[in-house]
């Protein structure tokens, strides 16, 4: 049997760190997929990665939502987020697509 993959969608998951790093916030209204907005987009696999491994934290804001958590990058996810992304702009073109495509 084989165990699911630690980055669902690795592409979503650049993505997300992407828009982290730039300051962007993530908004969690619903523990369902798709439960998660980051940037105007729908963050639908990312989330609980994110979350386990400590790369980002939730904070509070007083002039939110009520029922929302908000997320934004801890100290270790804004280091990982740098080499990560670094990373992936090394890639060539068509691995980036084959990733975008496969997940």
């Amino acid at each position: 049997m084989q165990a699911d993959p630690i980055i669902a969608d690795r592409g979503e998951f650049v993505d997300a760190l992407h828009s982290l790093r730039q300051g962007h916030v993530l908004v969690r209204t619903s523990e369902s997929a798709g439960g998660c907005v980051l940037d105007g987009n729908i963050v639908y696999h990312s989330y609980p990665t994110l979350k386990r491994y400590g790369l980002i934290d939730e904070f509070p804001n007083p002039q939110g939502f009520v029922n929302a958590s908000y997320y934004r990058l801890t100290p270790r996810g804004r280091d990982f987020a740098e080499r990560a992304c670094s990373a992936w702009r090394r890639q060539p073109m068509w691995q980036r697509l084959a990733v975008r495509f496969t997940g």
